[in-house]
């Protein structure tokens, strides 16, 4: 009966997105019917990590085919962790623009088409996580990409239909890649089953093996924004309504290094392309956050931390150890809530102060304390200042690197204290010009007064109490994520789970 949760998931964000387009002209019942799938989404998910860590692995067998001719669904710990964490922003990002919706008459989100392509959107990151074979990973990718070509492009403006198109771009692209990958790999082991592949790929040839790494790694570095595939992501992002950037900036990317922390300890484990990892992770960290300071508008500012962030997980794969692992693993978890709740206070900045363009605002802690609270509260866990979750994150990856007492490793603690340095200038300048200066002024000389609508600030709230809730838990969640670290590194848990006999 355990393994009866594994599908639900996927299956009803997609039943809800059928009845959500059926229901097209009724905009009271779409949300409802949202609203409970996202619910009860978290409820499986809650229900399937406590359950993955009572008896290990749950796996379906799709339609009653086994492995590896059929499709499976493999609940694992890292599996469920992330359905946890990306449930619970997908549902807040959903109250968040049900209130923009109705505060603005559905202009920026048009419900007949939002919600059926938000929960789509939800179904892919979902088959992404739980997908137990290559292709199904690839299908997962395709169906949140498609569903955000949409959601990007709403309202039809030029700047989003031109953002639009460089995103579809470049992820068609990306989609190409890991497809040649995916046809390599099969011709060269004839499946493509993960925990199948866990075996038979590690008696290819050296060269043979690292070629089909380096293209998954080519693949999953576009969809994860790696410099330099990152380009991208900050003309793309900022266009979006805030809603939509929100949950991009917090959960798409974190697919891709899902993807990438998944195959590079299941299929190719060993740490052959560990200095890579470490170059990029580096790198990554340095140009995102120089491009950061450099930024006038907030979202492209929190766009270029975003790809810089990814920085600090990329480095904690490349340690290629236990500690180092689940540093990056726990950052993940913090970097989706805090990355998030950022977005969403900033469409709140947008909405308050007419602009996100820093020579524009002014004066917003003093007409408005609580959306003060709201950005400076994330925006310093994002900094990594103590004792918040952002802090305790980079200190395990500092320490983890530090241990590794190899010059790369070296580089990469000195790189992350930078960084972090660097993004506390960045978010303390944004404080500073949009928050603390005095109020800008109407050309008539008296100050905008815009009433911010309670649901999108009560949701952005839960959001900001829910990284903050992060440092209370941060010892139970280091733990897991040091259990999730050993798993995966074993790979033994994984192989059994779906092959309990033995991988054929």
């Amino acid at each position: 009966m355990t393994t009866a949760l594994v599908p639900l998931p996927v299956v009803m964000p997609l039943l809800g997105a059928a009845l959500t387009l059926m229901l097209a002209r009724r905009p009271n019942a779409q949300r409802a019917v949202s609203l409970t799938v996202l619910g009860a989404g978290l409820l499986v998910a809650a229900a399937l990590l406590v359950l993955t860590s009572l008896h290990g692995p749950l796996v379906v067998e799709v339609g009653g085919w086994t492995a590896p001719l059929g499709i499976v669904l493999v609940a694992d710990r890292f599996a469920a962790l992330m359905l946890v964490v990306s449930a619970a922003v997908t549902l807040a990002v959903l109250v968040y623009s049900i209130g923009q919706g109705l505060a603005d008459g559905d202009e920026e989100t048009p419900l007949s088409v939002y919600h059926p392509t938000y929960l789509v959107l939800t179904a892919g990151v979902t088959t992404a996580f739980l997908s137990g074979d290559l292709f199904n990973l690839y299908v997962g990718f395709e169906i949140l990409l498609v569903s955000s070509y949409v959601l990007l492009t709403l309202g039809g403006t030029e700047n989003r239909i031109r953002a639009g198109t460089t995103y579809v771009v470049v992820s068609l692209l990306s989609s190409i890649i890991f497809l040649t990958a995916i046809g390599l790999v099969y011709a060269a082991t004839g499946t493509l089953n993960l925990a199948q592949l866990a075996g038979r790929l590690d008696v290819l040839p050296d060269n043979l093996r690292l070629m089909l790494q380096g293209m998954l790694l080519l693949a999953f570095g576009v969809k994860a924004a790696i410099f330099p595939l990152s380009a991208w992501l900050p003309d793309s992002y900022p266009t979006a309504p805030a809603p939509v950037t929100a949950v991009f900036a917090g959960l798409l990317t974190k697919v891709g290094v899902y993807a990438i922390i998944r195959t590079e300890t299941l299929l190719f484990p060993g740490g052959r392309t560990g200095g890579l990892l470490l170059a990029a992770a580096l790198l990554t960290m340095l140009v995102g956050i120089l491009g950061a300071i450099a930024q006038s508008d907030i979202k492209r500012l929190l766009s270029f931390t975003l790809v810089s962030h990814i920085g600090y997980m990329l480095f904690g794969v490349g340690l290629t150890t236990v500690l180092g692992l689940a540093a990056a693993i726990f950052y993940v978890v913090h970097h989706i809530l805090i990355q998030t709740t950022l977005f969403l206070a900033v469409g709140l900045v947008e909405r308050r102060g007419g602009s996100t363009v820093l020579d524009r605002l002014g004066g917003l802690a003093r007409v408005s304390p609580l959306l003060g609270v709201l950005f400076l509260v994330p925006a310093l866990n994002l900094a990594g200042i103590p004792p918040f979750s952002g802090f305790l994150g980079k200190t395990g990856l500092l320490q983890a690197g530090a241990a590794q007492r190899h010059p790369m490793a070296w580089a990469l603690v000195a790189g992350g204290l930078l960084t972090s340095l660097l993004t506390l200038y960045a978010v303390a300048r944004v404080w500073n010009l949009a928050f603390w200066r005095a109020p800008r002024t109407d050309e008539d000389g008296r100050s905008s007064v815009v009433t911010l609508p309670a649901l999108m600030v009560t949701s952005t709230a839960a959001l900001v109490v829910l990284g903050v809730g992060l440092t209370a838990v941060a010892g139970p969640l280091f733990d897991l994520s040091g259990a999730i670290a050993g798993d995966l590194l074993e790979r033994v848990p994984y192989v059994r789970g779906v092959y309990p006999g033995g991988a054929p």
